[in-house]
């Protein structure tokens, strides 16, 4: 028997996984369920998976399968491009091409012409669960929204993943640890090169 708050979040991840082919962050959930913390959303998961629910996969991020749930995750893998490293702490150089190629979980892919991979290098991010050494999978976008995190190409030069919130004539790029600061851009010296869709843990 789940309860109300249980039954809301196993509501959203089949809605959520149905549309978009991959599982809300940490943040989604907290923002949808309006539960203030991070850690109310890890124990309904653990709740939802102590009653057989949901199986959460080890040391990978937004990944987890629903039991007897037709849209489960596909487990295989696919090579991306594999780009380099990116800045999440102070900006590096911008990113060039690459024709090493990386696997990753197929079930954050839906197009693999549309996407990339790089790895992280600082610790700017962490609050996100994003650590010095991970591999972000990245879906090619010039535009983003309110929350995402993307890859930022400041003044053609440096590339930096951040958190992407939006004003009237400026653009700021938003760590996830309190020992960084945000930075702030006019529009014209920020651009979208992609968002983050996934994450890959190496050990």
């Amino acid at each position: 028997m789940l309860t109300v708050k249980q039954k809301n979040l196993l509501d959203y991840l089949k809605s959520y996984y149905s549309e978009r082919m991959v599982f809300p962050t940490f943040d989604e959930m907290r923002f949808k369920l309006n539960i203030k913390s991070k850690s109310g959303i890890h124990k309904l998961l653990k709740s939802l998976e102590e009653k057989n629910y949901i199986k959460r996969l080890p040391h990978k991020a937004r990944a987890l399968t629903i039991n007897n749930f037709e849209n489960k995750i596909d487990d295989t893998e696919i090579s991306l491009p594999f780009l380099g490293r990116i800045a999440a702490g102070n900006p590096i150089e911008a990113i060039t091409n690459s024709f090493e190629q990386i696997s990753v979980p197929n079930y954050l892919v839906n197009n693999k012409n549309q996407h990339f991979t790089l790895e992280v290098c600082g610790d700017s991010m962490i609050d996100e669960g994003i650590f010095d050494g991970d591999i972000v999978v990245i879906k090619k976008t010039e535009t983003a929204i309110t929350g995402d995190i993307v890859v930022a190409l400041i003044d053609e030069n440096e590339v930096t993943l951040k958190k992407f919130r939006s004003f009237k004539n400026s653009i700021a790029l938003e760590p996830s640890n309190k020992n960084f600061k945000t930075r702030i851009f006019g529009e014209g010296r920020v651009r979208i090169q992609g968002k983050l869709v996934g994450l890959i843990r190496k050990f």
